[in-house]
């Protein structure tokens, strides 16, 4: 891939700085940054974090491979994998330069594109459903393998997380991550509580739509930092 992308003015790119840290710390921190390409954007509103070598659930556990090599850094990459034989799922990578650690993107709050994120999901029959998952949102912005490395600092990779200034809750939902195995029975999963995009609350239950979700892109995530 040889395109770039650059955010509107109205955004900041996030710097290296940002994802040079824990996982743990990177993680809650990305709830209401921005994924944009092209004419996409959605807001994170759902995320984990994995360890690498300190973590059994992590790609990196074992150690460096020619899949996992990308978890390894620089960090601000992206690292794409590809899982269960038919799904592209989508990693910011944490900590220096050499040290395995990722933040999964697990769901976005389609903010903009959603015609084209709707012609890459022909099956999603409401707006909740485009990017609802780690693999709807990789369909909905056409990530697969060859966006393993982008770097999602530079725009090198027509990928960039951004922020418009919307903090993240201060009381994220939170639990262990879905799907994980071995269980490690930490609690490394975050969430925007209350957001219809959200893959699956604590409880197992799908948060309900709300009509008006899409009235005012992050407008109420500026007013509501919901309790957990």
């Amino acid at each position: 891939m040889t395109e770039s992308v650059s955010a509107p003015e109205a955004y900041a790119v996030l710097g290296r700085e940002f994802y040079d840290r824990d996982p743990l710390r990177v993680a809650p921190e990305l709830l209401g940054k921005l994924v944009i390409r092209g004419r996409r954007v959605g807001r994170i509103v759902e995320v984990e974090a994995y360890r690498g070598s300190e973590d059994p659930a992590s790609h990196a556990y074992r150690g460096k491979t020619r899949r996992n090599a990308t978890m390894f850094g620089p960090p601000g990459r992206l690292y794409v994998y590809f899982t269960y034989g038919m799904h592209w799922c989508a990693n910011a990578v944490c900590w220096p330069d050499g040290r395995a650690g990722a933040v999964l993107l697990r769901a976005l709050a389609p903010e903009q594109g959603l015609d084209e994120m709707s012609a890459m999901r022909p099956k999603a029959r409401h707006t909740r459903d485009l990017c609802s998952g780690p693999a709807k949102l990789c369909q909905a912005f056409g990530l697969d393998g060859s966006f393993d490395g982008a770097d999602l600092v530079s725009g090198a990779g027509d990928i960039v997380i951004a922020s418009d200034g919307v903090a993240p809750p201060r009381s994220p939902g939170r639990s262990e991550r879905i799907g994980v195995t071995p269980s490690t029975g930490v609690r490394w999963r975050w969430w925007w509580p209350g957001d219809p995009n959200v893959s699956r609350p604590s409880a197992g239950k799908r948060v309900p739509e709300r009509r008006d979700r899409h009235a005012r892109p992050g407008a109420q995530r500026k007013a509501q930092p919901a309790a957990d």
